[in-house]
């Protein structure tokens, strides 16, 4: 029998990221494909403390429904956190718990996209935002970024003359996949023309607390005066992803209508996974532990940047990220990353192609490498073979 399915299930496609994933699971293949968080800084034994302290204590609590908002100790710790880092003004009820900061960017689908309305976003862009948003019909419209963010002068510009504008959707710092962090004048920028012209913004921030070098600067809501600008943030990336807590800060009246649609989506978030995280964070320092982590990741970041250097050909060009998951490379016009790719797996190295960052498609010279993952001895050896490949690649090319 031939079913009759909606219309967004034509927009819907496989993340690529996710069957590359499918690959790396062998355990010889030398991946740089998932943003994934090193596995052994995983707090394994002070959670497993805090569980059964949870389930001693509170346990009929823990394992009982929470309202949709979240678990109440949890969103003030986050409230005041983004207040101390991001220079924000919240308290417990301009937060909303999400599984994940993916669960935030579909539920601002909802709340936001009609079909047929317009996205505006970093070119590139992050993936999986493309693949939620899409899911509601919309289109894309990609600004050019530099050095220091998306072009302002570009994103005006279309602002004024684009009918359906309804979201802009930005990673200001350590962005995926760049790596680039905005400046300070973009930030307040974006924040004085999403007033100017009553437009939402989806302030997505799950590396920021990942900085190895540089200044911390506030966030792009810290100007906003109109109300417009909704943030996201995660557990999965300091804490561990395994309990996808996450989420969406905002304007009361705007969080008020995203506990709707999640009413409607999946009623909370796992009670006990959030009240072990804020247990966890009144019992232990987490800053501590994000030392730890920044620490590994700066050695990492160091390593993919010094055989990046060493082993890639001169005519490539790739970003130096002061903080996150991930470094971009630039190959020469012409050249196909996914066809690299192809090659590169037959020696079981895996990266993910930069063309799927490009809502519009058309440029396929880029891939993106994650060096939070692997080790810096197989960082090296899987850049040094990677470079192999590109150099064959390219020569075979001209």
């Amino acid at each position: 029998m031939k079913l009759n399915f909606a219309k967004r299930m034509s927009y819907i496609k496989a993340s690529e990221i996710r069957e590359i994933l499918k690959v790396t699971e062998q355990e010889d293949v030398i991946s740089f494909a998932g943003g994934l968080p090193a596995p052994e800084l995983f707090p394994i034994d002070e959670i497993n403390e805090i569980n059964q302290i949870v389930l001693k204590e509170a346990g009929t609590k823990a394992l009982q429904y929470t309202t949709t908002e979240g678990y109440a100790p949890l969103r003030e710790w986050i409230a005041n956190r983004m207040n101390e880092r991001l220079g924000t003004a919240f308290d417990k009820d301009n937060i909303l718990i999400t599984h994940g900061s993916q669960q935030g960017l579909d539920l601002s689908g909802k709340v936001f996209l009609d079909e047929g309305d317009v996205v505006l976003c970093e070119s590139p862009t992050y993936l999986a935002a493309i693949s939620a948003f899409k899911a509601y019909g919309c289109s894309f419209i990609e600004i050019p970024t530099d050095e220091d963010g998306m072009m302002m002068d570009v994103l005006e510009e279309i602002l004024s003359n684009t009918p359906h504008l309804k979201l802009i959707y930005a990673i200001p710092t350590f962005q995926n996949p760049t790596g680039k962090t905005w400046s300070l004048e973009r930030r307040r920028k974006l924040a004085e023309l999403s007033a100017k012209y009553g437009v939402a913004v989806i302030e997505d921030n799950p590396y920021g607390e990942l900085r190895f070098g540089g200044e911390s600067l506030p966030s792009i809501k810290s100007f906003d005066e109109a109300g417009n600008i909704l943030c996201t943030g995660s557990f999965s990336k300091i804490f561990c992803p395994g309990f996808r807590i996450g989420w969406i800060a905002g304007d009361k009246d705007i969080i008020r209508k995203y506990v709707l649609v999640k009413q409607g989506t999946d009623l909370q978030c796992n009670t006990i996974a959030q009240m072990t995280i804020a247990e966890y964070l009144k019992r232990y320092d987490i800053d501590k532990h994000i030392a730890k982590i920044v620490e590994v990741y700066r050695k990492r970041r160091n390593v993919a940047i010094e055989s990046i250097e060493r082993y890639f050909p001169d005519t490539i060009k790739f970003t130096r990220p002061e903080g996150g998951l991930f470094t971009w490379i630039e190959l020469p016009e012409g050249i196909s990353a996914r066809d690299v790719l192809v090659r590169s797996l037959e020696k079981k190295i895996a990266f993910v192609p930069g063309g799927s960052f490009y809502p519009n498609g058309n440029k396929e010279n880029t891939l993106r490498i994650n060096y939070s993952n692997m080790p810096e001895d197989k960082i090296e050896k899987g850049l040094k073979t990677l470079g192999e490949v590109v150099k064959e690649y390219i020569s075979q090319s001209e």
